[in-house]
């Protein structure tokens, strides 16, 4: 009997704050020399077969919540650059809390390592809400946030 299998795709949103839009001319010395394209074959290489890269980036902050509010009723998992919205946006938290109240993992990512880099860089305000954070390993952050959330190769 030969028939369609119908293959289930998972997804996970891949979501990125303010500039860096810019990876790759913004700040090479601190953010390297990569694109968001080269982070989204990077991730696409990293992934299971059956997994789907929604990645996304923004400056703007009602719509980076917006979107968190989307993986909260698709049920989809979050890697989250916050960017800087990460030191001081109480909203972006709140939208952050919402993913993982509903039993959804988050993981906020970090491009450069906060904690060495100057003082205001040092609070995360998501990061009390977060499944967990992972900084300070380049785009390699990403990936091991694909496996965190259990959707790596």
């Amino acid at each position: 009997m030969t028939g369609n299998v119908d293959v289930v795709t998972r997804r996970v949103l891949v979501l990125n704050g303010p500039n860096l839009g810019r990876l790759g001319s913004r700040e090479p010395d601190v953010y390297g020399h990569q694109d968001l394209s080269e982070l989204r074959t990077r991730l696409a290489a990293a992934a299971a077969d059956d997994v789907e890269i929604d990645l996304r980036q923004t400056d703007d902050e009602a719509e980076l919540i917006g979107w968190l509010h989307g993986a909260v009723d698709a049920g989809e998992p979050v890697i989250l650059n916050p960017a800087a919205f990460t030191h001081y946006s109480y909203a972006t938290r709140d939208a952050c809390a919402l993913v993982t109240k509903a039993g959804i993992p988050l993981v906020e990512v970090h491009i450069s390592n906060p904690a060495a880099r100057e003082e205001f860089r040092h609070t995360s305000v998501i990061g009390a809400v977060a499944t967990g954070t992972i900084a300070g390993f380049g785009f390699d952050s990403y990936v091991l946030a694909l496996r965190a959330v259990g959707l790596a190769a």
